[in-house]
């Protein structure tokens, strides 16, 4: 029985692992919504596997490495295809139009810096209650929501080429940036000491309401706009 609960929490994450998979063939598809569902469930189990393996007592370094591995294809590969598919779509400059064919696969550097910046966050132990950098999951749904609710507008404006690939690359720096970013995770409730995770909250529900997916690309980049701010008021340790 001790050996089937062990299996618990690596399940989930193989779940995590199919479900970066089959986002990754729909958006090689062209299809971003079932893409974007497929990594916003892929983020449900990667919640779910670490909760599990902490509440069984069952962690694992196997169960460390395969979480890695299910975060950078869904949170990595999964995203960086989606931009990968999109930047097809995207109207070229005319001195860049005979590089249409392989400007896209720029987007790949997207599931590279997933992976470092995984690497990073196992090794890095300041990153117990927040973050040094963007974590992969964020990074993934802001470009999952920009692409699904966004995309259609992107693809009518003439400079939306170098703002994506400028996009990219400051997403790329996030992720391994060492810049602290505040987690959603509370040790009370009460408003004093969590004043930015409940500002952050409260805002970004209307934003998603009126927004609605794009909100949530909006909502994340907030995070990291809010973050910097809260950090820049902290007071400096000497």
């Amino acid at each position: 029985m001790r050996a089937i609960i062990r299996q618990i929490p690596n399940t989930i994450t193989c779940c995590n692992l199919l479900c970066g998979c089959i986002a990754t063939s729909f958006a090689f598809d062209g299809d971003q919504s079932k893409a974007l569902a497929f990594i916003i469930l892929g983020a449900v189990f990667d919640f779910f596997d670490g909760m599990s393996a902490r509440l069984l007592k069952v962690s694992s370094p196997i169960g460390k490495e395969l979480d890695s591995l299910a975060d950078d294809v869904t949170f990595g590969v999964a995203p960086a295809t989606m931009v990968f598919t999109f930047l097809f779509q995207l109207p070229y400059p005319e001195f860049l139009d005979s590089s249409r064919s392989f400007i896209p696969y720029l987007a790949f550097i997207i599931a590279a810096f997933s992976a470092l910046r995984l690497a990073k966050f196992n090794l890095d132990e300041r990153q117990t209650t927040s973050f040094i950098g963007l974590p992969t999951p964020a990074n993934a749904l802001f470009w999952g929501s920009l692409i699904v609710g966004g995309g259609s507008r992107l693809t009518q404006l003439s400079y939306s080429l170098p703002v994506v690939l400028v996009l990219v690359a400051l997403s790329c720096w996030l992720l391994i940036a060492e810049l602290p970013l505040f987690a959603l995770k509370f040790k009370q409730w009460g408003w004093k000491g969590n004043e930015v995770k409940y500002i952050f909250i409260l805002t970004c529900i209307p934003l998603i309401l009126l927004l609605g997916v794009s909100g949530i690309a909006v909502a994340i980049a907030w995070y990291v706009v809010l973050s910097l701010y809260a950090n820049s008021r902290a007071p400096k340790s000497h």
